[in-house]
């Protein structure tokens, strides 16, 4: 049962971590699409031919 603890721990660490470097992540992500959006890169900016 100890190491079913220690790899719970690990897991909530490892997912803690994981969640922390997403939230620091995020605006920088959300103004990556907004130029993505405006050059016409995203899947409903299609120009007309």
């Amino acid at each position: 049962m100890p190491a079913r603890r220690v790899l719970a721990a690990q897991l909530a660490v490892a997912g803690g971590a994981v969640l922390a470097l997403l939230a620091k992540e995020i605006p920088g992500i959300v103004r990556e699409v907004r130029i993505w959006r405006m050059v016409g890169l995203g899947a409903g900016h299609r120009r007309p031919a």
